[in-house]
């Protein structure tokens, strides 16, 4: 007798722990599915099961999230469209996706919150949201845009972006916190002080001068403004890419307003090496920075400063960073490599693979209140990301899905593999192999105000 539609068996499974309200435990387990939901741990669960998955040696994450990338669609689909980038992350090991709105045109309206779920039905791989772009000409409507059961949440930029997403106005953006309750995604960088100091690297054709032109006191200026916002307006923010020593030293003291992001790209790249071998390929806002900055960044992942790694997935064409720096774009590839990254990490002892479990699969679920999302329980979706923890790959160009068809890490050996994507009890990634047809859903989110 049929019990399952689909089961994992002999997997080392993270699990939360039954004894401490965040922790994980890992237990070599059976997990049986039906209608796509979880509905049995245990085992004796895969027994009855029409499709077992044996994984063997291998470990079953909750499924993985991704709850920062700019897929480029409509727009500027030269670089990236939602079916290419959703490739990229089921290969990478990625369930499911938030999107950002700075497309072309931004995503501000209801109605082009629409066109985008439209353009993904049926061709995305992965469970997809999107974000919605804070403006001047939508803080009246905000607070029921963002009440669209597959919106994840508000999208403030602070610094680098165009038109009127950009939001550098003290009183704008107050009154932008004021309309809603959800926690608001920042781009925290002070845009006066960009332009201020672009002069400093006008002409130079030098992108080891990145980080000097936005520098630690841009982001910082941001950060402390933001969070004096926050707090008058009474609405939790999520601080996106925190670069700096001095952010998180300052973001660890008002956690009680503030949430915190962090991504590989800052824990793994280190200035001024990067620029000297990748030139413009490593230029991305806000910059990657000195060993000072990264220690500090892996200093607050393991003391719990950090809530969320994000990938960042901002892709550009070789052709647009072959320009001459400053005139380059800023943003790389990012959503098929944040998982390999951080499990090479973890094997170089650098954080836990239950710390990497809270970062990347419970917290981005919990902070923008996704259903049935980024954990391994009876009734949650049937997704999972398994990953080999002793298998060798080199990540290469060649490898990766994105239109633009390149990686800042080319070349870079890493010790931990994703095996295998579950969306949903439906293998769509095996052995860097996708399997069938895209299957990917809108993510769906509770009402309220956000953990």
């Amino acid at each position: 007798m049929k019990t399952a539609d689909f089961a994992i068996k002999n997997g080392e499974c993270v699990l939360p722990s039954p004894h401490e309200p965040n922790g994980f435990v890992r237990e070599r387990t059976s997990i049986a599915v039906r209608s796509g939901r979880i509905v049995a741990i245990g085992a004796q669960a895969h027994i009855g099961a029409e499709d077992v998955f044996d994984a063997s040696g291998l470990v079953v994450m909750p499924g993985a999230i991704d709850s920062q990338v700019h897929f480029r669609e409509p727009g500027l689909t030269h670089k990236e469209d939602l079916e290419s980038g959703t490739r990229g992350a089921v290969l990478g090991g990625i369930t499911a996706v938030f999107e950002m709105p700075n497309t072309k045109p931004s995503t501000t309206t209801a109605a082009m919150f629409e066109q985008k779920l439209s353009r993904a039905r049926g061709r995305v791989w992965s469970d997809i949201s999107f974000f919605i772009g804070a403006a001047p000409e939508n803080i009246e409507e905000l607070q029921y845009l963002e009440r669209h059961p597959n919106c994840c949440g508000v999208k403030v930029f602070m610094g680098s972006s165009t038109g009127s997403l950009l939001v550098e106005d003290e009183a704008a953006l107050f009154k932008i916190l004021q309309k809603g309750r959800n926690r608001v995604a920042v781009h925290s960088e002070d845009e006066r002080r960009l332009r201020e100091r672009r002069k400093l690297v006008e002409g130079t054709n030098d992108p080891r001068l990145h980080p000097f032109w936005r520098d630690e006191e841009t982001a910082m200026l941001s950060t402390q403004r933001l969070i004096r916002v926050a707090r008058a307006a009474g609405r939790p923010v999520h601080v996106l890419h925190v670069s700096t020593a001095e952010e998180m030293a300052f973001l660890k003291t008002v956690k009680d307003i503030a949430t915190v992001e962090t991504l590989p790209q800052h824990l793994t790249l280190s200035a001024p090496e990067c620029y000297e071998r990748l030139g413009t390929l490593a230029q991305m806002n806000p910059p990657i920075r000195d060993k000072r900055h990264q220690q500090a960044l892996w200093r607050a992942v393991n003391d719990g400063t950090v809530d969320v790694l994000g990938s960042d997935h901002a892709p550009h064409t070789l052709e647009e960073k072959a320009k001459r720096f400053p005139d380059t774009p800023s943003g790389m590839t990012g959503v098929q490599t944040i998982l390999p990254l951080m499990l090479h990490h973890v094997n170089a002892g650098r954080l836990s693979l239950e710390r990497l479990t809270e970062l990347i699969c419970r917290n981005p679920a919990r902070l923008y209140r996704a259903v049935g999302k980024g954990a391994i329980r009876v009734g949650y979706d049937a997704d999972f990301t398994v990953v080999d923890m002793k298998q060798e790959k080199t990540i290469s160009n060649s490898w990766i899905a994105s239109r633009v068809g390149w990686t800042p890490f080319d070349g870079m050996k890493v010790r931990g593999w994703p095996k295998a994507t579950i969306i949903r009890g439906n293998v769509v990634m095996r052995e860097d192999q996708l399997i069938g047809r895209p299957k990917g859903e809108p993510v769906l989110f509770r009402a309220g105000t956000h953990e």
